[in-house]
């Protein structure tokens, strides 16, 4: 879920194009999460295969990151390592939610109301120890690389890119801005056309493009500054203050300086392990030695996972393939892409 910074943010429109030849590390849990809310049937069951397996995940990988690979970006998606012990009570409150939403889903379609049913389905997503191996196994199979956290998977995408191996963190929260992340692209997995909640109203969903140094620079704050504004609303290793939102939180630390003056000031109450959220943010526990390289789709391979194992329609694959197959042509006359 991640913080709420919307209010304080400015970002600005860009197409897939705007993002041709560059690397993009993408948070793995939030794309797949997104695959998993979206890609499902007209009542919200999530799609299947013969036995019942889901596969939503793995459509949205193939098809998702065919189109990110046509456009000539260059993926690399990012797997959460172990949680934070901070973290546990916010998983246990997203456990408690999907359960909420699925017995709200399941009398939706008792009633027979659809929309409703589908809407209630999207909050049940939940990604597995199975899942994951599943995407791994197909994103080798694609020739597409990931890199595995050590604890947060925007934790580490962040720090790639501040190291300057990749340009571009995806995801749909920002708590990568707060881990340090110089540019973060939103909406990269979910771009098209998209149904207003509650409505019966579509629209575009185009990229987005922040940066961290424009939006310091546009409050008048710094990197510490914007983390103690997150901890103020809440972030997923604290509850926050209740009643304090972006914009309150924004005008406390301007006007304080930190939490510590604001708590000093009797301004705010104390925050229960502030300052160890802070330094989750300000001292990333990262994997240092990762790898990022593009290769050779493996046509049989990914053949075998998808339409094999799980009866994807082999047409629609292969013509997705073929997407990857150009994308390697593209530089295989070039030096891969190997950090270490």
């Amino acid at each position: 879920m991640g913080v709420e910074l919307k209010p304080l943010v400015k970002a600005r429109q860009i197409t897939l194009h705007d993002l041709k030849g560059k690397v993009v590390a993408i948070d793995a849990y939030n794309a797949m999460h997104q695959f998993l809310s979206i890609i499902r049937q007209r009542d919200g069951t999530p799609l299947k295969d013969s036995q019942g397996r889901i596969t939503s995940h793995l459509s949205g990988l193939l098809y998702r990151t065919a189109n990110l690979v046509e456009e000539g970006i260059k993926p690399v998606y990012v797997f959460d390592g172990k949680p934070h012990p901070l973290k546990l009570k916010t998983l246990e409150k997203r456990k408690e939610i999907r359960k909420e939403a699925e017995e709200e889903w399941l009398a939706a379609l008792e009633a027979g109301d659809i929309e409703e049913a589908f809407k209630k389905a999207q909050r049940t997503s939940r990604i597995d120890a199975e899942k994951v191996e599943e995407a791994k196994r197909l994103l080798d199979a694609l020739g597409i690389p990931y890199v595995d956290a050590k604890r947060e998977g925007e934790e580490q995408a962040a720090y790639m890119n501040a190291k300057g191996d990749v340009d571009f963190v995806a995801s749909q929260d920002f708590d990568a801005l707060l881990f340090g992340a110089r540019k973060l692209v939103r909406n990269l997995a979910i771009t098209g056309k998209r149904k207003l909640p509650d409505k019966q109203i579509w629209i575009d969903i185009s990229p987005e493009e922040i940066s961290l140094e424009k939006l310091l620079e546009e409050n008048g704050i710094n990197r510490k500054q914007l983390i103690d504004i997150a901890i103020l609303i809440g972030t997923d290793f604290n509850e926050g203050i209740k009643g304090i939102g972006p914009k309150k939180a924004l005008n406390i630390i301007k006007e304080y300086g930190s939490i510590d003056a604001a708590i000093e000031a009797g301004k705010v109450p104390e925050i229960e392990n502030y300052e160890e959220v802070r330094k989750i943010f300000l001292e990333p526990e990262v994997n240092e030695n990762y790898k990022i390289e593009w290769k050779e789709v493996d046509e049989r391979a990914a053949i075998d996972i998808l339409c094999r194992e799980h009866q994807f329609s082999e047409e629609r694959v292969r013509k997705a393939i073929e997407k990857y197959r150009k994308f390697a042509k593209s530089f295989r006359q070039t030096s891969l892409f190997d950090f270490q």
